[in-house]
């Protein structure tokens, strides 16, 4: 039987990289999208507005990324096992970003709005993990 937590087995030193690209690109992509909505003038004014956009994603990805294994020692052996980690985490946290954003924070969850994230989100995440084992 093997004697490392469940939580041990999914977190790996390694990762560090890849959990700080993702939450950059996760924020980037929040950012772009709100910019889409609201000018850039609004958010320079309310400085405080992005940090309850990204919060609600941001909880669910720390929530629940380690656990389905985006930071696990498979996820930083090559693009081939990573992107897929990534996409299969996404799913989940951006669940729980949504009912965070529909329960806790402010916004809506309109049905176009979970589609374009679900999607955009995986792509985001699955494309920079991409690029990040092409260059290294």
């Amino acid at each position: 039987m093997d004697d490392q937590s469940f939580l041990a087995r999914r977190l790996d030193r390694a990762a560090v990289p890849l959990a700080i690209g993702d939450v950059l690109v996760l924020m980037a992509l929040l950012t772009v999208g709100t910019l889409s909505h609201r000018p850039a003038e609004f958010l320079a004014n309310e400085p405080t507005y992005m940090l309850g956009v990204w919060a609600p994603f941001l909880i669910g990805w720390a929530l629940l990324a380690p656990l389905v294994g985006a930071y696990s020692a498979g996820a930083v052996e090559t693009a081939k096992s990573s992107v897929p980690l990534v996409v299969r985490s996404w799913i989940p946290a951006a669940a729980v970003g949504f009912a965070l954003r529909a329960f806790v924070f402010r916004g809506g969850v309109a049905p176009v709005f979970v589609a374009v994230i679900l999607v955009t989100g995986a792509v985001a995440l699955g494309g920079w993990r991409a690029v990040y084992f092409r260059v290294r």
